[in-house]
């Protein structure tokens, strides 16, 4: 039992015990990272498993030669296309039927208005939500689901999903890769990892707030 919750407790917080995990469990770190990034981008239940600072701390250790840097690239880029991909489907599958249900109690909760928006709102700037998405924690849990269930075109989701994916995997590996064990870096892990979605966010939640008051302006 103590094994079983030392091995659960080195997954949740996989990224500030890496050096730990490899030591003990080897090659099998591999396959735990891709299953890690495949559940958080795959499935709406694990948004709180480790993403952007698990691929810096992946890269910092790839620099030291205890991982393959070229294997691990590769391996979460399959991730976290495949996450999506998957996360996407299950949204596409899942998301019109509970919209076109017609139980009283769901009916007082469910916008089917708010699904055409979205589809809208998709089908506009889709390309670019997904992408972006990448970078902001929970929001790229939910991004795909969200444009599975507003029925975004599936060609168009796909070539964004791929797109987004190197953009972030080869980003951050690659930071973590050169800068990783700066010990400063190392240090303030968590402070740099919030400064960066705050740089991911900020522009969005500006551009929310302009639109919203151009919007009120012409009423």
């Amino acid at each position: 039992m103590d094994t079983l919750l030392h091995f659960v407790g080195l997954i949740l917080h996989i990224d500030k015990s890496l050096g730990d995990f490899i030591h003990t469990y080897g090659g099998w770190v591999y396959a735990v990272l891709f299953l890690i990034v495949f559940c958080e981008t795959g499935l709406v239940v694990f948004p709180f498993l480790p993403g952007d600072s698990l691929l810096f701390i992946g890269g910092a250790f790839a620099a030291t030669h205890e991982m393959d840097l070229g294997a691990l690239i590769v391996l979460l880029l399959v991730a976290a296309v495949a996450g999506n991909t998957v996360n996407y489907w299950i949204g596409r599958a899942i998301g019109p039927k509970v919209f076109d249900t017609n139980i009283p109690v769901l009916e007082r909760f469910l916008d089917r208005a708010a699904l055409q928006k979205t589809h809208n709102f998709y089908e506009r700037h889709g390309g670019k939500t997904i992408v972006i998405a990448r970078f902001v924690p929970v929001v790229r849990t939910f991004a795909p689901f969200v444009a599975g269930a507003s029925a975004m075109n599936a060609t168009r989701f796909q070539l964004f999903n791929i797109l987004g994916a190197a953009i972030w995997v080869l980003f951050l590996v690659l930071l973590g890769y050169f800068f990783g064990n700066i010990p400063f870096i190392r240090q303030y892990l968590n402070v740099i990892v919030l400064v960066g979605i705050g740089a991911a966010i900020v522009p969005i939640a500006l551009g929310a707030l302009w639109k919203v008051s151009r919007r009120g302006s012409k009423v």
